[in-house]
């Protein structure tokens, strides 16, 4: 699925990055929530990126928990998927989750930085995460 990706990690320069996010829309009528995963290669880190998307509609029950744990798994799933090709170049998963109190996602940001912590990866959180945030947000929005 994440074949694109690789190639076009492939031909790319060492000097180049990659960031890798998830969000979701939840669809209430239909009890169903719609997760859109990016991985962003931004070319030579400097000179505009290219965006590949995956989308898949999964059961949603309305547990704002265990939906924002389902988009760190896909991201993570989206990181293995590319993992052999990396090589060198600069990787970060960004998480749609809010160190903000006031904010519910926040009850998971410590779970979901840890998990992909855990695993030796370089992991952002609102506001630098804008690979989930922004690229996977209009990808799921649109």
């Amino acid at each position: 699925m994440w074949s694109e990706a690789k190639q076009a990690i492939l031909e790319s320069s060492p000097t180049s990055s990659i960031y890798i996010g998830c969000d979701s829309r939840r669809i209430p009528s239909k009890k169903k929530a719609l997760f859109s995963t990016v991985i962003v290669l931004h070319k030579d880190s400097s000179k505009g990126c290219k965006v590949f998307h995956n989308q898949v509609t999964l059961a949603d029950y309305g547990q704002m928990r265990s939906r924002l744990m389902t988009e760190v798994q896909m991201a993570l799933e989206a990181f293995y998927a590319i993992e052999e090709v990396i090589g060198e170049r600069k990787i970060e998963v960004h998480l749609d989750v809010n160190p903000d109190p006031k904010y519910a996602s926040n009850t998971v940001t410590a779970e979901a930085l840890g998990w992909v912590r855990s695993l030796g990866i370089e992991a952002k959180i609102k506001p630098e995460s804008f690979a989930a945030t922004t690229a996977a947000d209009h990808c799921v929005r649109r």
